[in-house]
């Protein structure tokens, strides 16, 4: 239910995340959910026990009438004050809160049940019926304790993908330490210590490659099917498992700080958060509570002083309206799809912070999108290799590597890059000469070579006529061109660009199949920018924006009366991020991303995009279809429980309503959560 963060008294900090909570038994239920489902699963068992005896009892004539009521009462207290006592606590907490809750209903309407009967039993003089209703409270407390238990298993499930990556983590780690190397746990190491990961072992924690060369498996953080190569300065992941080679490792993250509990923490919160839609739900609850509760002292009232129906049927008259107004399905209609919904999201890679993002998601009807490093690699590649002459394509790309070897250009890893996958063999290259901002010279086999670009070729006077055409078209493509020279003679051009992530173009189609317009913001040329958007058919772009001005283009879209999400990776994002609507962040982004976007990509799929709203919709439909299934129940039934069906039956219908109220109950509790595992099926 809604509680007010400055008067709740109960509240506890998880992973530097402060929760706030309405009574004991919720705080309880949230920090140790196992021991809760152990717990309810017990009350559950034994409650069963215990009632089905007292049915038994009460509606077959089995023993005589004031033995069979010892019997019930003896039955019944245990189910009342025992099992039943988290309802007594949550009342005491409400009232201390000042506020309602569904606890308070269930101990007023059980207790009322429970006390007209033991008077029955023990003092029989005092009432003029002999009919004990100890079955309806012990029916009500274990259907309802039944319904919980059935809500934390939703939950349990729901977070089953974020234990199995608790679990990933080892216990112990190999650390050197005075150039030994010892085995301690993981939460003792530190920042900045080199660790040691042998072949089959699982990485302990976030760090650098200092020494080693190894593949990593990474499918179960990132969703990357093919084992990665990690080479010195490469970072690893906790908990993802090392395959061939040894490696040294130095931390950069640990504890809370690491990939994997900033995965839990994420869920956690996605988990805990309230969406709008949940906020006015709960806030309905809490006025709700009393509001029934009024209803049923004056409906039991009228029906006493006026319909003269008699103490022990308006005495029933409360017990049902209390009962059968319970709003246990209520205040599981939303937890129970936001739980599995988030939880949908992190086995698909796509980490919810909160309700709040999940019912803003629905509605976007603009995704702005960040270009390098989201709709691009973010890293040169070579797109073209255009040779001239006689020379062809592998042997411009293996002298073209060998002149670059060991340079750390961005353009030159590219082209070795390139060698690399055409399995080339490069030499060493001697008299190397690089020529700032221009290029480099040096010799390969006696043959002296030149790669640089239009500046360094025009100073050399070589004629560009024949090929201006394909090198002008390739320019316009927004590409960096390189020319290979061989000994005075020009040999080829390489063409360098940042290419588009795989399913970049698959994405721009699906969200417009879905209504929803596709913008580009980027800080690169404007050229560049275009010929990208192009290739995707997105046709917005706003080019040559500055990291402030970001968050401006964002605002002018908003004023337009769009609802927004960007799309983004880099520090500079951040701004536009946190200005969007919402925020969707690329896992393999900065950490300052990552903690401005709403929602996470972890396996940097675009494709996720579209199923986050997608998820997002499904998410808050299942919500508003548990409203309604507990609204009707609540609002249907409460007439009937008040006398609605008195003048057609009469008082005697109150003999069977108060179980029927409870069945009720419970079934509206068990139809919700049912509903909400149905998101189960949801697929990306």
């Amino acid at each position: 239910m809604y509680v007010d963060e400055k008067t709740a008294e109960f509240k506890a900090t998880v992973r530097g995340t402060t929760y706030y909570f309405c009574s004991h038994n919720c705080m309880r239920e949230f920090l140790a959910p196992e021991v809760e489902i152990r717990k309810l699963k017990i009350a559950v068992a034994v409650g069963a026990i215990l009632t089905i005896p007292i049915i038994i009892l009460t509606y077959v004539a089995l023993l005589p009438m004031h033995i069979n009521n010892y019997v019930l009462f003896v039955l019944d207290t245990p189910i009342q004050f025992y099992f039943g006592l988290r309802f007594y606590h949550g009342t005491y907490d409400a009232i201390r809160n000042r506020m309602g809750n569904m606890d308070s209903l269930i101990a007023l309407g059980t207790s009322a049940a429970w006390g007209y009967s033991t008077v029955v039993t023990f003092f029989p003089s005092l009432v003029s019926f002999t009919a004990v209703f100890f079955d309806a409270a012990a029916a009500i407390v274990t259907l309802i304790l039944a319904g919980r238990y059935l809500e934390h298993l939703s939950k349990g499930r729901a977070s089953e993908a974020v234990r199995k990556l608790m679990d990933l983590q080892p216990k112990l780690v190999h650390v050197l330490r005075n150039d030994k190397e010892i085995e301690i746990a993981v939460e003792q190491i530190e920042v900045g210590e080199i660790f040691v990961v042998r072949p089959g072992e699982k990485v302990p924690t976030d760090g650098v490659v200092a020494d080693g060369r190894s593949s990593i498996n990474q499918s179960m953080i990132t969703g990357e099917s093919i084992p990665v190569e990690k080479n010195i300065n490469d970072e690893v992941i906790g908990g993802t498992i090392n395959k061939t080679g040894l490696l040294k490792v130095k931390a950069t993250k640990v504890g809370q700080d690491t990939t994997l509990s900033q995965i839990v923490k994420l869920v956690e919160e996605a988990q805990i958060g309230k969406a709008p839609i949940q906020k006015l739900a709960d806030r309905v609850a809490a006025y709700f509570v009393p509001f029934v509760t009024i209803v049923a002292f004056a409906s039991a009232l009228s029906w006493y002083f006026i319909g003269h129906i008699g103490l022990q049927f308006s005495l029933l008259v409360f017990v049902s309206v209390t009962v059968i107004a319970c709003p246990c399905a209520l205040g599981v209609a939303t937890p129970a799809a936001l739980l599995v919904g988030t939880s949908k999201g992190a086995q698909n890679g796509i980490l919810i912070k909160g309700g709040d993002y999940l019912e803003i998601a629905r509605k976007v009807t603009a995704v702005v999108f960040d270009k390098t490093g989201t709709l691009t690699v973010g890293k040169p590649s070579v797109t073209d290799v255009v040779p001239i002459g006689k020379i062809d394509s592998d042997t411009i790309v293996r002298l073209s590597a060998s002149v670059e070897r060991g340079s750390e250009h961005p353009l030159a890893e590219a082209i070795e890059k390139e060698a690399s996958a055409r399995s080339l063999q490069v030499v060493e290259p001697s008299e190397f000469e690089a020529i700032p901002g221009k290029g480099v010279k040096a010799k390969v086999q006696v043959k002296t070579i030149v790669l640089g670009n239009r500046k360094l070729i025009a100073e050399m006077s070589i004629n560009l006529i024949e090929i201006e055409k394909k090198i002008t078209r390739l320019e316009e493509e927004g590409k960096t061109l390189m020319f290979l020279v061989l000994d005075g003679k020009l040999a080829g051009v390489i063409a360098v660009a940042d290419t588009l992530k795989q399913h970049s173009k698959e994405t721009v189609e699906e969200l417009k199949k879905i209504g929803i317009d596709v913008i580009m913001l980027t800080g690169d040329n404007e050229r560049t920018a275009k010929s990208i958007a192009s290739k995707l058919g997105i046709e917005r772009v706003f080019a040559e924006v500055l990291p402030e001005q970001k968050e401006v283009v964002i605002e002018k879209l908003q004023k337009e009366g769009k609802i927004v999400a960007m799309v983004g990776d880099g520090i500079n994002d951040a701004p536009a991020l946190a200005k969007a609507d919402i925020g969707i962040a690329i896992g393999s982004g900065t950490d300052v991303a990552k903690e401005t976007g709403g929602i996470v990509l972890v396996k940097e799929d675009l494709r996720d995009v579209v199923t986050a709203i997608k998820l997002s919709k499904s998410t808050v439909r299942k919500i508003k279809q548990n409203l309604f299934f507990a609204f009707i129940y609540n609002g249907a039934l409460i007439p009937l429980a008040a006398g609605a069906l008195v003048p057609f039956f009469g008082a005697q219908v109150y003999n069977v309503l108060p179980f029927l109220a409870a069945g009720a109950m419970a079934l509206s509790s068990v139809t919700v959560i049912s509903n909400s595992l149905l998101l189960e099926r949801f697929k990306a």
